[in-house]
């Protein structure tokens, strides 16, 4: 067994979420006021439900509800629709299956919330794949701080500098090159011209791109 983990975001990253979470957001917010368009979703891309939620407070207060009732609004409603329409990115379950089959330690860092992670899971079939499963609603801070890559690493008892990090967000690259990981970014195409994807230290069209070969060739060769 190579003496390295893994650790994987997941929305944007193992299950195409983000339009998901932008049809939930958009039907929400509209309803509290908010005129938020699906443009101005990328702006919260990689936090916390509740930093989402925030965000927008400041920006467009409302009334009611409170903001902790919108938040567990928008959970409930992005996990209708990860249940109903939700569909894996391409290659995710496939690479999580190899890194498993080759031994890999496994880990899940995410922003989304324990009970979202558990409905990914399970639609996508990894609900036994993963060794240690963490959310950064658990942490005091969330990405792009460190502490869920380094909460990911210190429960899977591998040295944050041995492990390599999956991201599809530039929050999410910022928090585990800040846990002092390596990081493979795989962009969604209309984000991956940003000159900022540069931090990581490979970028990939897709999670496709991946088989035994190369996920070797790179663990040992860095």
């Amino acid at each position: 067994m190579l003496d390295r983990a893994v650790i994987f975001d997941m929305d944007g990253l193992l299950i195409d979420s983000e339009p998901l979470w932008w049809q939930a957001e958009l039907e929400i917010f509209n309803d509290l006021g908010v005129p938020l368009q699906e443009s101005m979703c990328h702006q919260t891309m990689g936090l916390r439900t509740s930093e989402v939620v925030n965000y927008w407070y400041k920006k467009f207060p409302w009334t009611e509800p409170n903001e902790s009732a919108v938040a567990e609004k928008l959970i409930s409603r992005v996990g209708e629709l990860i249940m109903t329409v939700g569909q894996p990115m391409p290659g995710a379950v496939e690479v999580v299956q190899l890194c498993h089959q080759m031994k890999l330690p496994l880990a899940l860092a995410s922003s989304s919330s324990l009970y979202l992670i558990e409905i990914v899971l399970n639609k996508l079939g990894l609900q036994d794949t993963f060794n240690g499963i963490n959310s950064g609603e658990t942490e005091i801070y969330g990405k792009p701080h460190p502490a869920v890559y380094l909460t990911s690493a210190h429960r899977l008892g591998i040295h944050p500098t041995k492990c390599v990090a999956f991201e599809d967000s530039i929050r999410g690259i910022i928090s585990a090159k800040a846990a002092s990981m390596e990081c493979i970014a795989v962009p969604a195409p209309a984000e991956g011209e940003d000159p900022r994807f540069a931090i990581a230290d490979i970028k990939l069209d897709s999670l496709t791109q991946i088989d035994k070969s190369w996920l070797n060739q790179f663990l040992i060769g860095s």
